[in-house]
């Protein structure tokens, strides 16, 4: 069954001084603020949509590197996930670098590392994003 998940942002003022608000309508976790200079400088306790995006593909990597690990017989302890989504003004996002360790029972860095690009190329979130390079560093803990 297909699911449908919402957020929306309410914007104020120009791009530069301007400044908004979004929300997680499907969840309801909350109603972030959101502005030009959190994407360009200090984020100052406010949002971007390159954090929103780095959220979004740290854990549907996760999820799918947990699942390919377990449908082969090593399912794993923890899997600990960062994805650092690079924003350059005039260019947009430039790289998204995704840095995972694991703990995984019976499996060598070799397996981890295999398991993990085939989690990458695989991922829903990794796949909508295809129009910029995803790099990945993955290693046992």
């Amino acid at each position: 069954m297909a699911t449908t998940r919402t957020a929306r942002t309410a914007w104020e003022g120009d791009l530069v001084h301007g400044q908004g608000q979004t929300t997680f309508v499907s969840s309801g976790i909350g109603t972030y603020p959101v502005s030009w200079p959190a994407r360009t400088e200090q984020p100052n306790g406010k949002t971007s949509p390159e954090e929103l995006i780095a959220a979004a593909h740290a854990s549907c990597f996760s999820m799918a590197l947990s699942h390919g690990l377990a449908g082969a017989g090593t399912p794993p302890r923890t899997l600990d996930t960062q994805a650092d989504v690079t924003f350059q003004p005039g260019e947009g996002i430039t790289g998204i670098h995704l840095t995972v360790t694991g703990d995984v029972p019976g499996l060598d860095e070799e397996g981890f590392a295999k398991a993990a690009q085939d989690a990458k190329a695989n991922c829903p979130v990794s796949q909508a994003l295809t129009g910029t390079t995803i790099t990945l560093t993955a290693r046992l803990a």
